[in-house]
This record gives structure tokens, sequence and C-alpha cells, in this order.
């Protein structure tokens, strides 16, 4: 990585890791067949792409058959929400998710919502958890689906999952959750957290943008009454029609073994400079950790800092990559629907700073970023 570049981002995107790189290249390059082609190119490329999915598949204790290969987790979400909802089988109209979900979520939501589905969202606590009781209540007959995040995007809150599943398991419901940052950062097992249907990308465990993962629970869904949102070739069990991406699929795989040999370790690593960056930032008066200091993972810091603008501190600081909130809603100057479902004030989330650290990260990173928060709150030049 570029040593002027300060990258704290890592909860929108990380970067690639040279080993997977190295995974990639060759099918690139000689090893390009389509996976679909029965000459020897293609069963190469096959192989390679089944090599990849029992990689991926052990990241998440599944079975590699049970993974079905997307663009990424907005497209999982997609075909798992609308194609349970759309399928010629299905009855039921009612799903519940959170408040506090990514767009993905949130908006598939919202255009099933225009098409005659009943939608609740669940409010959540001033540390970003969900009430049990509230969600037991809310679940009817009629309900389809409940989906809650795993780790939350913008504050790195994690849900109780294997209570959520196991309540949503006495009703007759399925249980959706997005990993997307839960994912090669903690330990995942889709079979003991009662798990029917998950999502999830490369890009946030130092793989290749543009590929991701559909899981699907083969007792409980496994593709029988999902519709295909897709047409053209009947690729990844009828579900995703379209040439496999070979070289992204082949380094999701790297990725995931990577993961797994080296999370324990990333971990310890990264919850050193998130401690030493947390206690920091926790001296400037008034500053405060959005969703508490619990029940949140390892890397991800959402910190209000009263008076600091936070679009013209990142806006100023070109060196430095942190977020205001949400990576797929930077870009509107507003404040971020999660914080306001936390109870956020307009002001306090415009003055909210998300700094998800990674591996790849050092101690000079935190120092310099640190450094340049003090000036700004020294010379209030940003100030609100």
């Amino acid at each position: 990585m570029n040593n002027d570049i300060i990258y704290l981002d890592n909860n929108s995107t990380t970067p690639l890791d040279p080993r997977v790189l190295d995974a990639m290249l060759p099918y690139f390059t000689t090893e390009f067949g389509n996976a679909s082609s029965s000459h020897n190119f293609g069963i190469n490329s096959k192989k390679a792409i089944e090599s990849a999915k029992q990689k991926i598949a052990q990241l998440i204790k599944s079975d590699s058959n049970e993974l079905i290969m997307t663009s990424g987790a907005t497209e999982s979400i997609n075909i798992a929400l609308k194609g349970l909802a759309l399928h010629p089988t299905n009855k039921k109209k009612h799903i519940i998710t959170v408040s506090t979900e990514h767009n993905a979520v949130l908006d598939t939501c919202k255009y099933l919502e225009t098409i005659g589905f009943e939608v609740d969202y669940l409010p959540v606590n001033k540390d970003g958890l969900i009430d049990l009781k509230d969600l037991e209540a809310h679940i009817k007959d009629d309900t389809l689906l409940v989906c809650t995040m795993w780790v939350n995007n913008e504050t790195g809150v994690i849900q109780p999952i294997f209570e959520i599943s196991e309540l949503v398991k006495r009703s007759n419901a399925l249980f959706m959750t997005d990993a997307t940052q839960a994912v090669g950062k903690i330990e995942i097992d889709v079979v003991h957290n009662n798990i029917d249907i998950m999502c999830f990308s490369s890009h946030k465990i130092y793989g290749a943008r543009g590929i991701g993962a559909l899981y699907l629970n083969s007792k409980t869904v496994g593709g029988k009454n999902i519709a295909p949102l897709h047409h053209g070739g009947g690729h990844e069990n009828g579900l995703r029609s379209g040439t496999l991406n070979v070289p992204a699929i082949v380094g999701f795989g790297k990725a995931s073994e990577i993961a797994i040999e080296e999370m324990h370790i990333n971990s310890v690593f990264i919850s050193k400079l998130c401690n030493m960056l947390e206690f920091e930032l926790l001296k400037i008066d008034g500053a405060f950790i959005n969703g508490g200091k619990t029940n949140k993972l390892y890397n991800t810091i959402s910190i209000c800092i009263p008076g600091l603008d936070a679009n013209v501190f990142i806006g100023k600081n070109k060196n430095i990559a942190v977020s205001n909130g949400s990576a797929c809603t930077s870009a509107l100057l507003q404040p971020s629907h999660v914080l306001n479902a936390l109870g956020l004030t307009e002001n306090e989330s415009l003055q909210t700073l998300r700094i998800s650290i990674g591996k790849m990260n050092t101690e000079s990173d935190i120092y310099s970023l640190l450094e340049k928060i003090y000036v700004e709150c020294k010379n209030g030049s940003n100030l609100l």
C-alpha cells in the first residue's frame, strides 16, 4: 500500500491481499477457459471453481453445494429476498427486518412493499441491539422471513444471532442474515446458528471486488423455493445464470483460506490498534462511541466528536480514508439512518467518523489519524 495513504475504511472495502492476486493471475492469462465449456480448458476452470467453493464453504462451515456465487452481497440479498417473495409457491406476505440494516436490504424490502408485501422494521436500542421480545411479538403465521444483519457495517454492533435464530426456528419462518462484515473476521458456523440464508462478499476479506456468495441451507431452502432473477443458462443451480467469474472466485477461495489460517492472529493485532485508537479518541471532551463499547466487532469505531464536521474533515485530509457512515450512502450529505436509529441528533450524526481497521494497518496509521483529528479539534477550523 502507498505509504502516504492512511487507509482506515476497511468496512467499505479491504485492499487485495498479494497472495490472493497471485492465485488469481493464471485465470486471467493461461487458464482462461469458460467453466461451462466441455473442453479441457473449461474443465480446468470448473475444477478451480469447485476447489474455491470448498474453501469458502469451510470458512462458514457449510457444504460447497449450498453456495451460489454472485457479484456480491447486494446481489445475494436481492436474489434471496425477491426470489423467496416472488416464488409461485409462496403465499406468505410478511417480512421482518431491522431499521439499521444495510440499504441493500432496506431498499429491497421497500420495493417488496410496493407490490403487496408487509414489512416490519424493528427498532434498536441505544446500543444498536434489537429487543428479542419485540421480535417475537412481530412474528405471525404469515411471516415469510426474518432478516437481521450479523455485524452492522457502520457501528460494528453484533446482533445475538444464535438467540434470534432459535426464536425464529420455533416459528414457520425462515431466518436470513447479511454477514458481510462478519465473515472472515469472527468464527461463523451456519449450522450451529440455524442459518437458512446468508449473504457475504469477497472484498471485505482482502479478496477481489465483484464477487460474493449466497448460502442456502440445503435442508430448509436449497433453492427449491427461490425464484431466479436471472435467466439464460441455468448456472449456479438455476438461480444465477451467467458466465462465472473464474479469477474472482478463485481469489475468493484463496482469501477464505487465508482468513481461516490467520483470523485469530488478525483479531488480536487489529484489536490492539482499535483499542489504542478508541482510548485516545475518548480523551476528547464530549466524544462518545455509537452503539456502546460492548457487543461490537473488534475492528470498528463509530465515534461522535463534538464540533468536528466529518464531511469537512474527510474532504480536507485527502490522504486519509475514513468514513462518515455507510460507504454506499457517503456521497449524500445527510445523517446516517443507522445513527438516526440509535437516537443521535442530526448534528451528532454529522460529527461522527467511522474508522475500520484492517490487517494491513500499522500503529503509525493510528498516530497519524490522531494527529490530524487533534489538529482539527484544536484549531476549530471545521467546527459546526
